[in-house]
């Protein structure tokens, strides 16, 4: 049985074409990849990404727990902000990436991967110290996104605060939107301004239908997991599976500046990826460009002078570029700006080049 979001009642009144995601049902579209990605980049797009987990963790040693389990310098945060953080096996690949809120001393929210919710929750469980109470509110949680140069606008109209006044990678919490009482924080996963709102299950519907009505003018667009990945993508932010995995390690992924490995705190990992920061390491992320016609795909092999280097971690025709591009795992030594390597394409190997990442950036 797919687990299905508080959300799953109001998909088919919008369209949604749903599939199974990681033992999720969800939308993969709800008019178009394309059109919905559109949106995104010229106006707004409204993401249900309810089937996140979300941790609670409280108690007087929760900063030093988080500080021997996270990459990044939970001890940089200060109330009311959010950081990007890893977890890692002793070997330094990837149990997950994910968000850390600081609400205050003692007590932190974390937003974790949807397919590694449980993992996730062992892991931390496994390796709990001292006075922290560990509690996982996914099921009572529900996550929206609102994506897009006119986020800000859109949301404004449904509150009081001052939005504009919020930073990137800032929140706050109890705010309401209408009726409806919840979290909101600057960040996002589209490389556009936008928002997540956290709130109770049992009002993802309610604020669903809130805010895309006051985005009507505006043009903001239901959006699925399609536009969500291409938008991601062209980005260069990591999926997790594809550009991360627990052989996959985040200095392998160009990830470094979320692991301090000068913190004042151990953390699991901090030995191997301390070493792959200081000495490099044998194989690295890169952006690749087709040359010859041809999409590369998750999975496909990637050759220089015939032989294998490595592998396609995600790749599409962006719909915002118009070119076939891929991120790529390979040696490091052929990671060099337009060296050219080939894709093996249904059994052809095609010309592809080593591109700067990330292949779209918004204007400031």
């Amino acid at each position: 049985m797919l687990k299905r979001t508080p959300l799953f009642a109001v998909y088919e009144r919008y369209g949604a074409k749903t599939i199974d995601f990681g033992g999720w049902e969800l939308p993969v579209q709800f008019s178009s990849i394309k059109e919905e990605h559109e949106a995104v980049r010229t106006r707004a797009g409204l993401f249900d990404v309810s089937h996140m987990g979300e941790f609670v963790v409280k108690g007087s040693d929760s900063l030093a727990f988080l500080q021997k389990m996270l990459t990044n310098d939970v001890a940089k945060l200060t109330d009311g902000r959010a950081q990007y953080t890893l977890m890692c096996y002793e070997d330094g690949g990837t149990v997950d990436d994910l968000l850390v809120y600081k609400k205050a001393d003692g007590h932190y929210l974390l937003v974790v991967n949807a397919a590694n919710i449980e993992k996730d929750f062992a892991w931390l469980n496994e390796h709990l110290i001292g006075d922290v109470e560990l509690a996982d509110v996914s099921r009572e949680t529900a996550q929206l996104a609102l994506q897009g140069p006119l986020a800000e606008q859109v949301l404004q109209k449904l509150t009081n605060i001052d939005l504009s006044a919020l930073k990137f990678f800032a929140f706050q919490d109890n705010v309401y939107l209408q009726e409806v009482k919840a979290l909101i924080s600057r960040t996002g996963y589209t490389g556009e301004d936008g928002f997540e709102i956290y709130c109770r299950a049992e009002d993802a519907v309610a604020l669903w239908e809130a805010i895309l009505a006051a985005g009507k003018e505006e043009g903001v667009l239901p959006c699925g997991l399609g536009a969500r990945d291409t938008l991601r993508f062209e980005a260069a932010l990591p999926l997790y599976g594809q550009e991360l995995a627990k052989d996959i390690t985040p200095i392998e992924a160009g990830l470094g500046f979320a692991v301090k490995t000068n913190k004042d705190a151990d953390f699991i990992g901090k030995d191997v990826l301390k070493k792959q920061k200081e000495e490099g390491t044998a194989r690295k992320l890169v952006g690749i460009e087709m040359m010859d016609k041809g999409i590369p795909r998750h999975g496909y092999k990637v050759f220089a002078n015939g032989e294998e280097i490595g592998f396609i971690t995600t790749g599409t025709q962006s719909p915002t570029l118009k070119k076939n591009i891929g991120l790529a795992l390979i040696k490091s030594e052929f990671t060099e700006i337009n060296a050219e390597v080939e894709v093996e394409i249904r059994g052809k190997h095609l010309k592809a080049k080593v591109v700067a990442t990330p292949f779209y950036r918004r204007a400031k």
